[in-house]
């Protein structure tokens, strides 16, 4: 995707190609904003990576009460 994307296809275009493996829709396309989000969600990492990997360090603090 990412390849593609770079290249200069449109998302549009390469959804249709893209595969659900697993799970309820299984075969099937992702949706556009799924695709979209996951894009923007790779964007941050690769920009902001450590903010990134603060955020979950203490979403899992959060979660586990202080025990990591």
């Amino acid at each position: 995707m990412l390849r593609r994307k770079a290249a200069g296809e449109r998302v549009e275009d390469i959804h249709k190609d893209l595969i659900i493996p697993t799970g309820k829709r299984k075969g099937e396309n992702p949706a556009l904003a799924s695709i979209y989000r996951a894009l923007a969600e790779h964007e941050k990492k690769q920009t902001y990576p450590e903010a990134v990997e603060q955020a979950h360090t203490e979403f899992v603090v959060l979660q586990t009460g202080g025990r990591r």
